[in-house]
């Protein structure tokens, strides 16, 4: 027997994963909590999370250190409802999933420190929305 409200997978791919999929990640997980799997890779993983990534998150309430940049590879053959491609353009290779969504978000890697919290605050932003498409 299968579970009434199964989880519902989501995975953020961006090219490094070390910014915004990761912080899309981190608030899937904030927001969705239980009822949420969130996960995060990269077509050309960076292998680290930005350090001001992390500080950012920090400034709302989450530890980024708990996560590793990860490459897309890893997640062949993962059953994903969701998949949401961050604005990486040809380098982000077709993940199969029920859904998709390619929110064309900048990489704020370079970007102003509050630059960096705008782009942060419009992932956050569609994150929530999203959660509220999927979950109801």
């Amino acid at each position: 027997m299968s579970e009434p409200n199964p989880k519902k997978r989501i995975l953020f791919v961006c090219v490094e994963n070390s910014n915004r999929s990761q912080m899309a990640e981190a608030f899937a997980r904030m927001h969705g909590g239980e009822r949420v799997e969130a996960r995060s890779a990269g077509s050309r993983p960076s292998g680290r999370v930005n350090p001001r990534a992390v500080q950012f998150m920090a400034e709302r309430g989450y530890d980024l250190t708990r996560h590793e940049s990860k490459a897309l590879d890893q997640f062949n053959g993962t059953d994903v409802d969701v998949a949401v491609t961050m604005g990486c353009g040809d380098s982000c290779p077709l993940v199969p999933a029920r859904a998709r969504e390619e929110w064309n978000i900048p990489d704020p890697k370079d970007l102003s420190d509050d630059d960096f919290r705008q782009v942060r605050d419009l992932i956050e932003q569609k994150v929530m929305r999203l959660l509220a498409q999927q979950l109801g």
